[in-house]
């Protein structure tokens, strides 16, 4: 999970100033942590608190971070849902890559490609639940548990099994490089203009920090792409420790001490 975080914090300089190059500052005056980090952390509480794994704790989960975090930058639609009063905060059919955002969690924690599926579909149905939003979720989740029970998170089989299990599973179509599109790609914050690309940034990619560069790269919703290639990238904790140190103490003590009780709870770090 602190991949994902890692790839949001480095990639929020770059949301709408893109860079198309891999060669950029990791860290800026103007790098900070943004909703995408809220929003997994809301996801590490909810599986760190509720046993159950009901909708409705994620929610309160979700809105109680949301609303301290204010300012974190969420979608029109998304702030929208968070200031309706609770009763009527409901699913807005969603397919916005804020479902794929936020889910690294449920693949830190499932036992199971099942039970990863059965939890990925609930994180996002209670915003996100359009098919496109629930699909990207899911493979975002699903790849980072394919990589987190591997032997090696870039090791060739485990990337082949990853490419092979997503394209059979969810549709995505993930036979392009990043060269192909890096010229044209353009902001896109649906999951299917934005989920295969932050996975093929990950299948490119030899260690953590050139995934984080490579996803970064193409340009587009950069925070985000980063955010899901992070969290594949960085399932077995394969982070440089001074970047994960760098982006560690941007955090507030709230965020640090849900992410920390999160690892200990599951023995991840």
């Amino acid at each position: 999970m602190l991949g994902a975080i890692v790839g949001d914090i480095i990639g929020s300089p770059y949301e709408f100033r893109n860079v198309k190059r891999t060669d950029f500052e990791l860290f800026t005056g103007h790098t900070t942590f943004t909703d995408d980090t809220v929003m997994t952390l809301a996801n590490a509480l909810w599986l760190t608190k509720d046993p159950d794994r009901r909708p409705e704790f994620l929610v309160r989960c979700m809105r109680e971070l949301g609303l301290k975090y204010n300012y974190a930058g969420y979608g029109g639609s998304f702030l929208y849902w968070l200031h309706l009063p609770e009763e009527k905060a409901k699913p807005y059919n969603s397919w916005g890559n804020g479902a794929g955002m936020r889910v690294s969690p449920v693949g830190m924690v499932a036992n199971s490609l099942d039970e990863c599926l059965a939890l990925a579909r609930i994180s996002a149905e209670v915003t996100h639940n359009h098919p496109e939003g629930i699909r990207g979720a899911q493979a975002i989740a699903t790849s980072v548990f394919l990589a987190r029970t591997s032997d090696n998170v870039f090791a060739p089989g485990t990337k082949a099994k990853i490419k092979a299990y997503v394209e059979r599973t969810f549709g995505y179509d993930l036979d392009f490089t990043l060269d192909e599109i890096r010229p044209t790609y353009d902001f896109d914050v649906s999951c299917q203009g934005s989920c295969p690309q932050a996975i093929r940034a990950y299948l490119e990619a030899r260690d953590f920090e050139e995934a984080i560069r490579l996803a970064i790269s193409i340009g587009g919703d950069s925070d985000t792409i980063a955010c899901m290639t992070g969290a594949i990238a960085g399932a077995k904790g394969d982070i440089p420790e001074e970047i994960a140190k760098d982006c560690y103490i941007i955090l507030e003590p709230l965020q640090r001490r849900i992410l920390d009780d999160f690892e200990a709870k599951f023995k991840l770090g």
